[in-house]
C-alpha cells in the first residue's frame, strides 16, 4: 500500500525531472541562438574521430571541429568542453562545422587589447619566419613582428627558431584592421635597464673588475663589463710609450681594468691599464730622493743639456745648461758626480745639477773648515804676552 509520504516523495521527483528538462532546453535553445550569432560558446565533446572532434551544438545534428585545430595541444576526449564558434551551417545531409581555433583567436583580440592597453607583457610563439619579421602567436591571435624590434640591437638577419617562446609588449594594435604589432626589443630594453641598474650599484670608482675588450683603436679602446661599454683613453693605456702598448691588445682578450670615473645616469664608464702598475716615476723617486749624489755617465752632449745614466741599471739621467755650472765641460764617457733635483714624469728621466752639486761640496769644505781649531786674536796674544813679562819680573826678584 503506497503512503502519502510516498506520493509526495514520487512527485517531487518527477516535478526536479520536469525542471532539469525544461533547464536543459533552454540551455541547449540559448546555445543554439548563441551558435547562429557567431558568439563563442562552451560545446560538449560528444566523439573523437581521425579527422573531427564532434560536440553536441543543441540541435538534432552535431557540430563537427576539425581536429587540425588542436595542432601541438592535446586533443580533448568525450565529455570535455572547449570553446568554439560557428564556421559554417549544417544541413540534413552535413553537420554545422565550428572552429575551435578562431574562438581562441576571438577571446584573443579581447585580451591583447586589454595587454595593449596596460602596456602588459605577453608571452608568444614563433609561428614562422617572413621577409623582413617573424609570425607570432600571441593569446591565439597572429601578429607580426619586425626584425628591427626582435633583438635588443638592430637585427638584420633571424636569430629566433621556429617554435621559440618569447616574451614582448603589444605596441600597436587594431582589431578592425586585423593588426597586431609586437616587440621583444622593448622588454630586452627594460630588462637590459634593471640589469644595467643592479650592476651599477655595485660598483664604484676605484674598483679592479674584469672586462673584455670589444674595440681597438688607434686612441683607445672600447671596454665591455656585464655589457657595458666603457673606454681607456691613450694616455690611461700604459705610463710608457702607450701607442705601442695600445697595438698589443686584441678583441674578446679578457683582462683587468681599475675604473677611474663611473658616471650612472649615462652610464658611462672609464678604466685605467696603467693605474694597476706602480708609477715609474714614483719608482724613481724612491730609488734616488731630492739631493741625494749619484755617479752619472755621460752618454751625449747637446744643445739642450746633457743625457746621461744612472747606476747599474742604466736609469736615464739629464743635465740641463743651468744645471752645469759655469765651469763645468761635458765629455761623453765621462763619470761625473751630481746632485738629484727631481724625476721628470713624462720622460721618466732623472733631473741633475752639477752647480748643486759642487755648491754642496763647497760649503761642507767651509763647515769642515769652521770646525777647526780657531786662531788667537791680537788681543789674546799680547795678554799672554803681558801675562810671560810679569812672570819673568817675578823670577828676577
Amino acid at each position: 500500500m503506497t503512503t502519502n509520504e510516498e506520493i509526495k516523495t514520487t512527485e517531487e521527483t518527477i516535478n526536479e525531472q520536469e525542471m532539469t528538462m525544461d533547464q536543459l532546453i533552454a540551455q541547449q535553445e540559448s546555445l543554439s541562438e548563441k551558435l547562429n550569432k557567431r558568439e563563442i560558446v562552451e560545446v560538449t565533446v560528444v566523439q573523437v574521430t581521425q579527422d573531427n572532434i564532434l560536440v553536441d551544438t543543441g540541435t538534432k545534428k552535431e557540430g563537427a571541429i576539425p581536429v587540425s585545430d588542436f595542432d601541438g595541444k592535446t586533443l580533448p576526449v568525450a565529455g570535455d568542453k572547449v570553446s568554439a564558434v560557428l564556421v559554417k551551417k549544417g544541413s540534413d545531409e552535413r553537420p554545422a562545422i565550428l572552429s575551435h581555433k578562431k574562438a581562441l583567436e576571438y577571446l584573443g583580440w579581447d585580451v591583447c587589447k586589454k595587454a595593449y592597453e596596460a602596456k602588459e607583457r605577453v608571452k608568444g610563439v614563433i609561428l614562422q619566419t617572413v621577409k623582413g619579421g617573424y609570425i607570432v602567436e600571441v593569446f591565439g591571435v597572429s601578429g607580426f613582428m619586425p626584425l628591427s624590434l626582435s633583438e635588443l640591437h638592430t637585427a638584420y638577419k633571424h636569430y629566433l627558431p621556429v617554435g621559440a617562446k618569447i616574451k614582448a609588449q603589444i605596441v600597436e594594435f587594431s582589431k578592425e584592421k586585423q593588426k597586431l604589432i609586437i616587440s621583444r626589443k622593448q622588454v630586452l630594453e627594460e630588462d637590459e635597464a634593471v640589469r644595467r641598474a643592479q650592476v651599477l650599484s655595485e660598483i664604484k670608482e676605484g674598483d679592479v673588475l674584469r672586462v673584455v675588450v670589444a674595440k681597438v683603436d688607434k686612441d683607445k679602446l672600447f671596454l665591455r663589463f656585464h655589457g657595458i661599454e666603457g673606454i681607456v683613453t691613450l694616455e690611461n693605456v700604459a705610463w710608457k710609450d702607450p701607442e705601442t702598448a695600445i697595438t698589443n691588445f686584441r678583441r674578446g682578450q679578457r683582462l683587468k681594468a681599475k675604473l677611474i670615473h663611473l658616471d650612472k645616469e649615462t652610464p658611462k664608464l672609464e678604466f685605467g691599464l696603467k693605474q694597476l702598475f706602480l708609477n715609474p716615476a714614483d719608482a724613481l723617486k724612491r730609488r734616488y730622493p731630492y739631493k741625494s749624489s749619484v755617479k752619472a755617465t755621460i752618454t751625449k752632449v747637446s744643445e739642450e743639456g746633457v743625457e746621461c745614466t744612472i747606476g747599474k741599471n742604466n736609469t736615464k739621467g739629464f743635465i740641463s745648461p743651468f744645471e752645469m755650472g759655469r765651469d763645468f765641460i761635458a765629455k761623453e764617457g765621462d763619470t761625473i758626480p751630481a746632485l738629484v733635483v727631481g724625476v721628470n714624469p713624462e720622460t721618466f728621466t732623472v733631473n741633475l745639477s752639477v752647480k748643486k752639486y759642487d755648491q754642496v761640496q763647497n760649503r761642507k769644505v767651509v763647515a769642515q773648515y769652521l770646525k777647526q781649531a780657531p786662531r788667537p786674536t791680537l788681543g789674546q796674544l799680547l795678554q799672554d804676552s803681558f801675562k810671560t813679562q810679569e812672570e819673568d819680573t817675578k823670577d828676577a826678584e
